[in-house]
């Protein structure tokens, strides 16, 4: 039997190595896909590297130089205080990544158990669970954010368990969606038969197959928190001065607008390519790990 056992989870373990391989072949076909991965890649690289590329001090401030434009020696120019922008831009990816990987994991680390035992138990849990769900979802995440930084206090890290708060209904009504119809499937009354615990057939049999729609949700998430952080960094709720963050940036230069739209424009511009990476890493994602569009 022991043997049987082990013969079993080796091919288990083929089949994974052998639906991964296939996902990434068919991902690799979706140009949107992979042009969304360099993206992504590019500003992981930047962030890592931040203290390499950034050509000055991001913090350091030169009154005399405020608001110039784009020089050689400053291609993106300087902002109000006279900081360089490209600096402050390159250590912004990677505060802005981070923002938005800690929020995603907040949400995915309570709303998926969460929505996974609510979805498997029913009844009353199932009930309160929904309803609360419900009651978050009924708020525009950016004003339930807005709320909860108000309760917490303003700051980056409040920001991030705001934004993080404000995701886990979303992971938790897609998780139970799932596990409702996968609960009802032979091989979950299989593992219940063989005399699996409640604990061992979520970790075991339930989550797994919800894994490709958490990581496609999750990379789609991701922007999202991006922007909710950058939306609350502008309405000055978010990270707070000197901190290089990218929403704090266009709300510092929106008043000199017309004196000097470099400072506005290219935050801006960081913040729609990083978001339009995400999207179509997402999109790429869907496509490659949703078996009905695999045709």
């Amino acid at each position: 039997m022991a043997e049987g056992a082990l013969g079993t989870r080796q091919e288990g373990r083929a089949a994974a190595i052998g639906r991964g391989r296939s996902a990434w072949r068919q991902f690799t076909r979706n140009r949107a896909g992979i042009i969304g991965l360099a993206i992504i890649a590019c500003f992981l690289l930047i962030g890592v590297l931040a203290p390499l590329l950034a050509p000055h001090d991001p913090y350091e401030v030169e009154f005399d130089r405020g608001l110039e434009g784009p020089r050689r020696s400053t291609p993106l120019g300087r902002d109000e205080l006279g900081r360089d922008m490209l600096s402050r831009i390159i250590y912004g990816a990677r505060l802005s990544l981070v923002i938005g990987v800690i929020a995603v994991a907040i949400g995915v680390g309570v709303g998926v158990p969460l929505g996974a035992l609510s979805g498997y138990y029913g009844g009353v849990f199932d009930l309160l669970v929904q309803r609360a769900v419900d009651i978050m979802l009924a708020f525009p995440g950016i004003l339930l954010a807005i709320v909860i930084v108000a309760v917490l206090g303003v700051g980056l890290t409040q920001a991030m368990l705001a934004i993080g708060i404000v995701s886990i209904p979303v992971y938790a009504r897609l998780v139970r969606g799932q596990t409702l119809s996968l609960r009802e499937q032979e091989f979950v009354d299989a593992a219940r038969a063989l005399g699996a615990g409640t604990s061992r057939v979520i970790a075991r049999h339930i989550l797994p197959n919800t894994l490709a729609v958490i990581i496609v949700q999750s990379s789609l998430q991701v922007a999202s928190a991006i922007l909710s952080a950058a939306a609350l960094g502008f309405l000055g709720l978010g990270a707070q001065p000197p901190a290089a963050e990218w929403g704090a940036m266009l709300s510092a230069a929106r008043q000199y607008l017309r004196l000097a739209p470099h400072a506005v424009a290219f935050p801006g511009l960081a913040i729609m390519i990083t978001v339009l990476g995400f999207n179509l890493l997402g999109d790429g994602l869907r496509d490659a790990l949703d078996p009905r569009l695999k045709m």
